[in-house]
Formats: C-alpha cells, structure tokens, sequence
C-alpha cells in the first residue's frame, strides 16, 4: 500500500494493490475483502464494521488458529484499513478511529496514518507533524537517529530501483526521477501458519549473512572471548540480541547480554589464583538500557559479595557505572571462582552493557 500511494490517493485502490501481493486464499486476503464490503454496504458507521471484524475474527474460532492470546494479524490489518476508510483522508479522523478500534494501537494508526501522509507527500503535511520529531536520538538497538534512517531508507530504494531493471535519471530541471518498471504483482505460495512447511532458502547475500550475529551460546562465547578473554559465559537469554556492539554511549565494542528468565541470570565465570602480597582487585564498568535496569551481583565461590542496581539513578553523567571489588581477602587461594551475574530487575530492558572486566593485581 505504502508503494501504490506514491502514485494513487484513491484508498479503494491503494487497498487493492496490497490486497494484489498476498495470497488470494489466506485468511488476512479474506479479512480485506470483508472490511471493504462492509465498508460499502455501510460507509458511515465504522462502529458497525468493527463490530462485524470482532464477531467473525475475534470470536469465530476459526480465524483464531495459531492466535497469540487473541492478538491476530487480521484484526490488527482490519483496524488499519477500518481507519483509512473512514477517515475519508481525514489526517486526525484516521488516527482517531484506527487508535479506536484498539489491540495495537500504537502502530495500527500509524501505518493507517503513514499511507495517507505518503499519498501527501512531507510538504503537504501539517507543520504539527513534522517540526517537534527529534532529529538526534538513536532509535533503541541501532545506530540510527532520524535523517540518518531517513538516509539509508533512500540508499536501499536507489539500489531496489536498479534492482528491479529500473534506473535513475536527471530531468531538463536538474531533478533526479526515479524510472520504476511497473510489474504485476506475484504472491508468495500460500501457507497457512497453523500448518507451516520447513524453512525456505535464506534471501540474505552472503555478505549480509556475514554481518549477522547469531544468537547460538558458541557466537555469544566467541564476543566474549574476544573482548574479556578467560571469561566463560552461561545462561545468556536471546531477548536484545546479546554479542558485541560497535558503540553503545561512547564506548566502543561493548558487550552486551541478557537474563535466560526472570529468575536466571546471565553468568560471567573466570576462575583465578589470588596472589600473596598483592592488592588485587575486580573491576568492572556496566551500563544499561535507557528503559529499564538490572542487578549486578558479584559471587565469590558461590558466595554473594556485592549487589548493585545498574540504572539512571545509579550510572554517572555518561550513562555508566564503574563497580570494584577487593579480592584481596581471598589472597593466596587458588582457583577462585569468581562470578558477575546481569540478574533481571523486573522484567522489562534487562540487557547488561559491559564497557570493562578485568582483575589487576596492584
């Protein structure tokens, strides 16, 4: 839809050309067909057409298969297209009833809303919308803040154009055009998610493979072997891709891992002799995600030694906290198991940033 409303602010049509590019016997292509024809039959009362959305693809259990807690693509599409429709081109009236109809009503109005805008164009748009987006923080888990998304969106359509047997031209104006061959649409086999087939061939290139990490304990282990060599990693949860970041609040290749669960933290392990004579001691430098915090816990064979909340209450101007322990106390003991663990703080942004790990003897 987003690719018809460059050219088409009809929404009847713009709905169509998607409703083109999936399979015309999946559930979600029906659900479409449906919230048109109701809008038809009644074009004034999207109350109505929602009520008709909730009784067949809510309560019908036969478009709930495979559903996630009643959370559903299809009535989160119906919501989108329901606000579209009645929204008659209406900027607030579409985000209004598409944020009405409710379940994800974050980004339901926004692609509702973002498909209208683009048939708009950015220069038509109300300065309401345009002149407060922040142009410098980095969206979370990227190193991309708005014109900078903004860029590479533009540098993915230029090579997509090319791709597809297009090109780029400059007009008599000194304008660039983008030529688009106009091809029809060829939906993908239709697979019903309640009965999935194996896994396809990968459309990533091989240098795109190369760039991914993969979450598998080898890869994480490998990240930390690399950057704190001699510790041992377990227990490191998949949620907020653990591994090395490039950068992350002015520190470059900073580590990042992740609780298995609530109650399993992820473990750092490095067993050391703790020399004689010597002053030797743990030091680390943690910080956090912005949304949310975690529990640095030290344990010395097993033992808890120190607890600290790693958090914006607790981090330093620059985002991070530097945490020592003296293992002195442990001199002359050999194979000390020494272990960090990112103990979940609740349950919400409980990655782990590690900046620095290293034992000195002074």
């Amino acid at each position: 839809m987003y690719s018809e409303a460059f050219f088409e602010d009809d929404i009847i049509k713009i709905i169509e050309a998607g409703l083109a590019c999936i399979p015309e016997g999946c559930q979600y292509a029906e659900m479409v067909r449906d919230v048109v024809s109701w809008y038809k039959a009644n074009p004034t009362d999207w109350k109505a057409t929602w009520e008709l959305c909730q009784e067949k693809y809510r309560r019908n259990p036969e478009y709930q298969k495979n559903s996630n807690g009643g959370i559903d693509v299809k009535k989160n599409g119906a919501y989108i297209l329901i606000g579209m429709l009645y929204g008659e081109k209406d900027i607030d009236q579409t985000i209004i009833i598409s944020t009405r109809c409710g379940q994800d009503s974050d980004c339901n109005p926004s692609n509702a809303a973002g498909v209208l805008f683009t048939t708009m164009g950015t220069s038509n748009l109300p300065d309401r919308f345009k002149e407060n987006l922040d142009q410098e923080t980095k969206f979370s888990h990227t190193l991309y803040n708005f014109p900078k998304l903004l860029d590479v969106c533009e540098k993915l359509a230029r090579e997509y154009v090319v791709q597809e047997g297009g090109r780029v031209e400059t007009d008599s104006n000194g304008e660039e055009v983008f030529v688009i061959p106009v091809k029809t649409p060829t939906p993908s086999p239709l697979v019903f998610s309640w009965d999935p087939e194996p896994i396809a061939n990968s459309l990533f290139t091989e240098k795109e493979m190369e760039k991914i990490k993969h979450l598998a304990m080898v890869n994480i282990q490998g990240d930390l072997n690399q950057r704190f060599p001699g510790w041992i990693i377990a227990f490191c949860g998949s949620d907020m891709q653990p591994g090395l970041r490039e950068t992350y609040k002015g520190k470059n290749n900073v580590l990042l891992t992740h609780p298995l669960s609530r109650d399993m933290p992820c473990v750092l392990t490095r067993v050391v002799d703790i020399p004689n004579g010597k002053k030797t001691v743990l030091k680390t430098q943690v910080s956090h995600h912005n949304g949310g915090d975690w529990l640095l816990v030290i344990r010395v064979n097993g033992s808890i030694q120190k607890e600290v909340t790693i958090g914006k209450d607790t981090v330093d101007e620059n985002g991070w906290l530097d945490v020592e322990f003296d293992l002195t106390p442990f001199a002359g003991n050999k194979n000390v198991k020494i272990d960090l663990e990112n103990k979940a703080n609740g349950w919400a942004w409980e990655a782990a940033y590690w900046s620095d790990i290293r034992i000195e003897n002074l």
